[in-house]
């Protein structure tokens, strides 16, 4: 079975450049919201990113640490304790994704 090319291989661009991987990123449409659990505790969830295309436990673990907060991945979306509606986009942004 043939590997799919990348832009990488099609631009002849060396693999640790890591162009496939920004590309993939700025695909993506991360979308953010906040529930309440239970006592009322909020829980901010980001859905709409591709568990094929980005390490999720990875992006969930940078995000943590950034907010200080803790948080896991369930069914294909992060979801972080509290509300970080605020800073969440921009933290997603930084690391190349499209927040709707």
């Amino acid at each position: 079975m043939a590997k799919k090319k990348g832009l990488g291989d099609v631009a002849g661009l060396p693999p640790e450049l890591g162009i496939d991987e920004d590309l993939a990123r700025a695909q993506q449409r991360a979308t953010i919201r906040m529930e309440k659990r239970r006592y009322g505790k909020p829980v901010t969830i980001v859905e709409g990113l591709d568990p094929h295309d980005v390490d999720l436990p990875e992006l969930a673990s940078g995000l943590k640490r950034r907010l200080g907060t803790g948080g896991t991945v369930e069914d294909g979306r992060i979801e972080l304790q509290g509300d970080h509606r605020k800073r969440v986009p921009d933290l997603l942004r930084e690391e190349g994704f499209v927040v709707e």
